[in-house]
């Protein structure tokens, strides 16, 4: 074979029939490029997307340490600010790994951008994939920033004690909250349909996870409904990352979110494909 043949040769192998895909495994220059656009997007406001939350949550540590964990008040054998601060920093993560999931394709919609999600050459799997990616980054940043204010907060401990308990339950918390997130995106019209979903589903089932209280001192009934929410085990978990103690059964826990995340992982997979409320 000559070197003309050679080339044309060459060029036929990257040349393809039409409707034929060139990249026939994973788009990785496709799927980081989506990754880090949607990374950059909250950078640029980090103000309003890490720095805010990460004082809020700061300001609970203070409102109820100040109000209740004076003395010698102590949660799970220990004492009431150590109890809560572990809570604190998964709440945080969660709430704004599922902010910014839900903010996602629902901007695109507003602004009628949305074909810059759908047209690029990636598959439906590396688009979920990076937006969940983008929301757990979010998500890593806050809770990092509020454990190391936290770190330095006068009577507070917050030193990691099973870093496996922090990396499964703060990654696949994060991760459930961005599924749910990209679901509440793909269903949204506009910006109040999210807000709904935040201030009657996410932030009830956030403050009602035993945060701030143990659920050993409910009720049997309440500690039913307790043990029937989600974030109870994520947070449990995590706390038990830094305390060694937990509410529930951390393996059990463990297991549940890992299931969780598969079911939620099926259904957001199977909204994009369809593209229900995406594609005219």
């Amino acid at each position: 074979m000559n070197e003309q043949q050679k080339i044309e040769s060459s060029v036929m192998e990257v040349r393809a029939e039409p409707g034929v895909p060139l990249i026939r495994n994973i788009n990785w220059a496709g799927m980081l490029a989506l990754y880090f656009k949607e990374v950059r997007r909250f950078f640029k406001v980090q103000l309003q997307t890490i720095w805010a939350p990460a004082i809020t949550t700061l300001l609970f540590l203070v409102i109820f340490t100040v109000a209740l964990g004076r003395g010698d008040y102590k949660v799970l054998g220990v004492p009431f600010a150590d109890f809560i601060a572990p809570g604190l920093i998964i709440m945080g993560m969660m709430q704004n790994s599922f902010a910014n999931s839900s903010f996602a394709l629902l901007v695109g919609k507003v602004q009628g951008t949305l074909v810059d999600y759908l047209m690029p050459p990636i598959s439906t799997g590396e688009l979920m994939l990076a937006l969940i990616s983008a929301s757990i980054t979010r998500a890593v940043c806050v809770g990092v920033t509020v454990w190391l204010a936290m770190a330095l907060w006068p009577g507070v401990h917050v030193t990691p004690a099973h870093g496996w308990a922090i990396l499964w339950f703060g990654i696949l918390g994060s991760a459930l909250l961005g599924l749910f997130g990209l679901i509440t995106s793909i269903w949204a019209e506009k910006f109040d349909h999210a807000a709904a979903v935040t201030n009657f589903v996410i932030a009830p089932l956030s403050l009602l996870s035993g945060t701030f209280y143990s659920v050993d001192r409910l009720a049997p009934a309440f500690q039913m409904v307790s043990h029937a929410n989600p974030f109870f085990y994520i947070i449990s978990g995590f706390r038990y990352g830094f305390l060694s103690a937990a509410d529930s059964n951390v393996l059990i826990g463990g297991l549940v979110l890992l299931v969780l995340n598969i079911l939620l992982g099926i259904i957001c997979y199977m909204l994009l494909a369809r593209g229900w409320k995406l594609k005219a």
